[in-house]
């Protein structure tokens, strides 16, 4: 079977607290994307979204490409990478600039967007995103693309997002030394967003509730943009450790308990079922009411869903998403989940699955995999904006480099 082409090829690799997992899409000359390969490997240098051990996420990358290089066929030379965790901050910034030509170019929109970045970042920060929200031109507010409109100032409406510099540097030299390049880090509730949420619901008002297993990332949109991110340091380990320490069994029994039997709504369970949950050491397995494993699951998500809508109340934002929520991730497949958040938050609950890709049904049709279905759209959409080098300026180049050897300069 002959290589795919490499020009063609997107990878995503969603970096996570459990799981490293990375995903080939390949770009159909149509424009969809199809997942064509991916591969995945236990995580355990890090902690909250945060590397701890640089050695150790290394080998989990190295593993996760290589098994997706042998399923796609191919050979990974660049990716595009997750990022998340408590150290993310966010803010809303306004720029400014008067309109050169009376007509706005492309070098004004980037002149506005390079003017709302001037705010004071602190030292241990990094810009990691500048999103546009709405440009404003002489008082006509709302407009999303300003390139060709006439008019003599320029403001723009942006979500910034920074990022722990160390947090950020080392997370790109785990990646660089597999011997892979980053072409970009992107925040990963923004890109589970790219994978779970239609337009429609960005315009009307949505939140995305991305339950990991180290944070619960939170992303608002309202009129088509993103307006507030917010990370919670609650997620499926510290359920994992909760069910561990009830019910006295070692973590890794814990895990697999919560993944087959776990219900995060207690009467959701019948009062006969019970599980076989093995004990420490050598002592016996015990047969428990799976009711008792429900009461202690719960418990923690009713925990994460009062701090979500504490956030989305803080923020302004609980009164303006009439779509309600989305939730998606590792953390949102438990039984009983969309149920218990309808119940604490009052809003209309869907679980997301990515939906606009084709390919491997198992990635395609599971939440875990949102994250990195989204960087693959992200991915997809930064190569065809990026432009092209026209194969004049090819030759032009080869035909300068051929002189160059023979000593025509």
């Amino acid at each position: 079977m002959a290589k795919r082409s490499e020009k063609s090829l997107v990878v995503g690799l969603d970096i996570g607290t459990s799981k490293i997992v990375a995903i080939i899409g390949e770009i159909e000359e149509d424009g969809t994307l199809q997942v064509v390969g991916v591969g995945s490997h236990p995580s355990r240098g890090l902690k909250r979204g945060v590397v701890v051990d640089i050695e150790s996420t290394e080998q989990a990358i190295q593993r996760a490409v290589e098994e997706a290089e042998l399923m796609a066929d191919c050979t990974v030379h660049s990716v595009f990478a997750g990022i998340a965790g408590s150290h993310i901050r966010s803010l809303n910034s306004h720029g400014a600039v008067a309109i050169r030509d009376k007509e706005v170019t492309e070098g004004d929109v980037e002149r506005v967007l390079e003017s709302a970045r001037a705010v004071a970042v602190p030292a241990d920060q990094s810009i990691l995103h500048v999103l546009p929200q709405e440009y404003v031109i002489d008082q006509t507010d709302g407009i999303r693309q300003p390139v060709g409109m006439s008019g003599v100032r320029l403001e723009s409406h942006v979500h910034l997002v920074t990022a722990g510099a160390s947090a950020v540097q080392n997370l790109s030299k785990c990646v660089a030394r597999c011997g892979l390049q980053v072409d970009d880090l992107i925040l990963q509730q923004l890109a589970s967003s790219y994978a779970v949420l239609s337009q429609d619901e960005k315009d009307l008002g949505i939140a995305l509730i991305d339950i990991g297993a180290g944070t619960t990332d939170i992303a608002v949109f309202t009129e088509g943009a993103i307006r507030y991110t917010a990370c919670i340091p609650i997620a499926g380990d510290l359920v994992t450790n909760d069910i561990a320490v009830a019910l006295r069994t070692p973590t890794i029994h814990a895990e697999e308990i919560k993944i087959k039997y776990a219900c995060a709504l207690e009467q959701m369970t019948a009062s006969d079922e019970t599980i076989q949950v093995p004990s420490v050491g050598d002592r016996l397995a015990r047969r428990l009411e799976r009711r008792t494993l429900a009461q202690v699951v719960e418990a923690r998500y009713r925990e994460l869903f009062q701090h979500v809508a504490k956030q989305l109340s803080q923020s302004g934002f609980d009164s303006m998403i009439p779509a309600g929520l989305v939730l998606t991730g590792g953390g949102s497949k438990m039984e009983g989940v969309a149920e218990l958040a309808e119940e604490i938050l009052h809003m209309p609950v869907r679980i997301g699955k990515p939906t606009v890709v084709t390919g491997l049904s198992d990635v395609v049709n599971n939440q875990i995999h949102a994250t990195g279905v989204g960087l693959l759209i992200y991915g997809s959409r930064t190569e065809a904006s990026a432009p092209k080098p026209s194969v004049a300026s090819v030759e032009g180049a080869w035909s300068r480099l051929r002189h160059w050897f023979k000593g025509d300069f």
